[in-house]
């Protein structure tokens, strides 16, 4: 019979190796996930109405990214109707908890969906096609959806802090403000502020906000969503974004892929928004097609890389579902938490 310390290395390899890059995940006794195909998954969509056509997911996509109403049918109609019964026990388990604390009067606080990955892989997409099929499904809720960008600090105060060169690395975010926000929205307080930002000027925009006023459903979008914090020694409480989620989201994809697909749009945007004398990256515009090519390889490689494999890959295995892409950004595998 092996030595107890050598069943523990062979489990802990085991595990280890069934959640790398969405393996084999062999074998499944070890693995947090239950794992399935696109076609596996999309079987449990069951009757879920298709409520999207192709022109409005053309209008949600983002820039070379080619979902289109097939894939929405095949995976994210699965996804909807997933994420309705989580909605649906999480406002039972309020009404039971509101019972058990004989409480009178509360509001119910919104159920928050957090979603991570890195740059470039889908993200916004995956946000605003979900949006929009939560928002009809047919107790017509609520929804609403902000991304972590307008938590950035500003970019006087990056330059200040020499940050530039880690913008969208946890340090570059105002994490406070990001926890009164989310502290407040799952309070169930009314008009409640998030900062806006702008992706021509690079910069978040200020005094400017978008309020979200109690939604029943807020979608919360951002590459490092699902970081986690150092533990104190003393034991005090540190609150994590993540603690205020209610269900849990992660992009994948073979790193590779999002290389390919960053310098690609990087490329495309040369040729559209970075044409607009006001843009941040105009200067890119400017230049020829080899140094473009050169500035985005570098931008990937000092920046994107770096924050993908120190602070973004780290929190996937935290994630309640793992949406992984292929080839053709259509997604290949899907890996749900086991309950």
């Amino acid at each position: 019979m092996p030595h107890t310390k050598e069943l523990s290395r062979k489990n802990t390899r085991a595990t280890e190796a069934s959640i790398e890059g969405l393996g084999p995940f062999q074998p499944d006794l070890y693995s947090p996930y239950h794992v399935f195909t696109s076609e596996e998954w999309a079987h449990f969509r069951a009757d879920t109405p298709l409520t999207l056509s192709a022109d409005e997911v053309k209008r949600l996509r983002s820039l070379d990214d080619p979902i289109d109403l097939e894939e929405v049918r095949r995976i994210y109609l699965s996804l909807s109707r997933l994420l309705s019964a989580h909605v649906e026990s999480s406002q039972l388990l309020f009404k039971q908890r509101d019972r058990f604390l004989s409480l009178t009067g509360s509001s119910k606080t919104p159920f928050v969906i957090g979603i991570a990955g890195s740059v470039a892989v889908g993200k916004s997409t995956t946000a605003r096609i979900l949006k929009e099929l939560l928002a009809r499904w047919p107790s017509s809720p609520k929804v609403d959806l902000v991304t972590t960008d307008g938590f950035l600090y500003p970019n006087a105060i990056l330059q200040r802090e020499n940050l530039m060169q880690r913008k969208g690395f946890p340090e570059s975010y105002d994490i406070g403000a990001l926890l009164r926000f989310l502290s407040e929205i799952k309070a169930g307080r009314p008009n409640v502020q998030a900062p806006c930002y702008s992706h021509l000027t690079y910069d978040v925009i200020p005094d400017r906000f978008t309020t979200i006023d109690r939604p029943d459903i807020l979608i919360f979008e951002g590459i490092n969503v699902l970081q986690s914090r150092d533990l104190p020694a003393d034991g005090k409480v540190v609150p994590m974004v993540s603690d205020f989620f209610d269900f849990s989201i992660y992009i994948d994809a073979d790193e590779k892929l999002i290389h390919k697909w960053y310098v690609d749009r990087f490329m495309k945007l040369r040729e559209t928004a970075f044409r607009d004398p006001s843009s941040y990256f105009n200067r890119y515009a400017q230049v020829s097609t080899e140094d473009a090519l050169q500035i985005a390889e570098g931008l990937w490689a000092n920046i994107n890389l770096k924050n993908l494999r120190q602070n973004i890959l780290p929190t996937r295995p935290r994630a309640d579902l793992i949406l992984q892409k292929g080839n053709n950004h259509f997604i290949e595998k899907v890996a749900l938490r086991k309950l």
